[in-house]
């Protein structure tokens, strides 16, 4: 049967082989980290168990050198399928959280990839690969799972205008501000061990991606989000958080933090805004 190429001479077959491919990787849950985060997000003391989001500094890709690509991201393939597309996005995730994590716990993720999808869109070829994560305790009990949506595209074509963007809701009963600069996004790119240059390389980031600053990361938007919300509700204990990635922030401009809670109190609304009024993040915490 012949593979089926497509925009950009993409194999999706070949990328599809992919699909139930399994990782297991050990990590313990050590203080700095923790403590280095808190401290990035003006947080005192050290929280007593691990804060919602804060799994995202555990299990880091530690690639060799040799092996990143001039972007700063360690070279396609390996775990991961090798999409031949330039641009990768954390495009969002759907989290549960069953069981807190405490400083010296020792914790396997199980990773496996659960669909690979090709779509056409506006700009040209999206690739879309879904992951799945189980944070395992060694008794067994999955304390965190999580299903990302990893987006792989093309780089814009010269002049082509970005997607109108979407206004974000007007309603939030919390609101705060944020001014993104190169020391925050810095210090998460060291704290998350991320080489992508597009969030501490200026000259990169606009001379070769052509992006008008320093992208803010789509985790950080989302831990500011959970952070926003716990400082609103310090008591609120959240069991599941959704985020979808809507529009890049840049550092220098600030941007909005917004909570809305549910006519019930069961859930908030989030959702990260510029200082234009467009969506750029919306997520949704449960909580119990």
């Amino acid at each position: 049967m012949a593979a089926t190429k497509i925009d950009s001479g993409i194999d999706i077959d070949a990328l599809r082989q992919w699909i139930g491919r399994r990782e297991s990787r050990g990590d313990t849950i050590t203080a700095a980290p923790v403590a280095a985060l808190a401290a990035t997000l003006d947080r005192d003391g050290m929280p007593p168990s691990l804060p919602p989001l804060y799994h995202w500094l555990y299990f880091l890709p530690v690639s060799p050198t040799a092996s990143v690509g001039a972007d700063g991201h360690p070279a396609r393939g390996g775990f991961l399928p090798p999409v031949p597309l330039p641009r990768r996005m954390w495009a969002a995730s759907r989290i549960g959280f069953h069981q807190p994590l405490h400083i010296g716990d020792s914790v396997t993720r199980i990773s496996e990839i659960s669909d690979v999808q090709w779509k056409q869109g506006r700009g040209g070829a999206l690739v879309f690969v879904k992951l799945k994560h189980a944070l395992m305790l060694r008794t067994g009990i999955a304390a965190i799972t999580e299903e990302q949506d990893i987006v792989y595209r093309a780089a814009p074509r010269p002049g082509e205008a970005p997607p109108a963007p979407q206004a974000a809701p007007a309603d939030a009963l919390w609101r705060r501000s944020v001014l993104p600069d190169p020391v925050l996004l810095f210090r998460y790119s060291a704290l998350t061990f991320n080489g992508h240059r597009i969030h501490y390389d200026r000259p990169y980031a606009t001379g070769v991606e052509g992006y008008p600053g320093l992208v803010v990361h789509g985790p950080l938007i989302a831990t500011l989000l959970v952070d926003h919300l716990l400082r609103c509700r310090p008591d609120a204990a959240i069991v599941r958080f959704e985020f979808r990635a809507v529009r890049p922030l840049f550092d220098g401009t600030p941007f909005e933090l917004n909570a809305c809670p549910s006519d019930d109190g069961r859930s908030m609304r989030l959702w990260a805004s510029d200082a234009g009024g467009a969506l750029c993040m919306d997520a949704t915490a449960t909580l119990a």
